[in-house]
């Protein structure tokens, strides 16, 4: 049995991370989608022990839908593209091809843009990371000059999770992909993402005014 989605995210976090904070790929598939849904929060003070029976890493997003509870951003991407075939095709080929480019986004290009960006930020060394990563980025622009959508000619969840992925900052800002760029700036256009992202935007600044309330 299902009812209505509960997206859950923190309920504060520092400025750095918003918008990027993940529960914002659920906001947009869920807009995509035009599934109705409601965003509660865990608090982000002792969030590494506070929502354990729910997400075993202490981490954000994790969806409920009724009586099914499940974490980790793709799984729940990946759930939510089940119930709208807008977000993924329902034809045998098409959702194989959107399925294997959901993993190749989290597992070919974010495992290593997080940890080079986050080596960034934290002003350590990359530890050769760069070069792994501009051959990856230098591949996925090979295939984004020959297509505007990664898999069954149209948008998918592929294309949002992959997006999502590389819309950060710094890496926009590292090396030159007019394809990859093309490619991010039409899906952040998106009134469903600009919707979803205005949405944790404004989440996190009402928490700023609780918080100053409180100080």
């Amino acid at each position: 049995m299902t009812g209505k989605l509960t997206i859950w995210t923190y309920d504060w976090v520092p400025e750095g991370p918003r918008g990027f904070v993940r529960d914002m790929r659920l906001r947009w598939a869920a807009e995509e989608a035009e599934l109705a849904y409601d965003v509660r929060s865990v608090p982000f003070e002792d969030r590494e022990t506070n929502h354990l029976e729910f997400q075993p890493f202490g981490q954000v997003p994790f969806l409920m839908d009724g009586n099914i509870t499940i974490f980790e951003s793709g799984a729940g991407l990946l759930y939510l593209a089940h119930k709208n075939e807008k977000l993924m095709p329902r034809d045998s080929a098409g959702e194989a091809e959107t399925l294997q480019w959901v993993i190749a986004a989290l597992n070919s290009i974010e495992m290593v843009t997080v940890p080079w960006w986050f080596l960034k930020v934290t002003g350590h060394e990359d530890r050769g990371l760069s070069g792994w990563m501009d051959n990856r980025l230098a591949q996925l622009e090979a295939v984004l000059k020959r297509r505007d959508w990664l898999a069954a000619g149209r948008f998918t969840v592929a294309d949002l999770v992959m997006a999502d992925v590389l819309r950060v900052s710094a890496l926009r800002a590292h090396g030159t992909r007019p394809a990859t760029e093309a490619y991010v700036e039409r899906l952040t256009a998106r009134p469903a993402f600009l919707k979803a992202h205005s949405d944790q935007i404004a989440h996190f600044a009402a928490a700023d005014k609780k918080r100053a309330k409180h100080n």
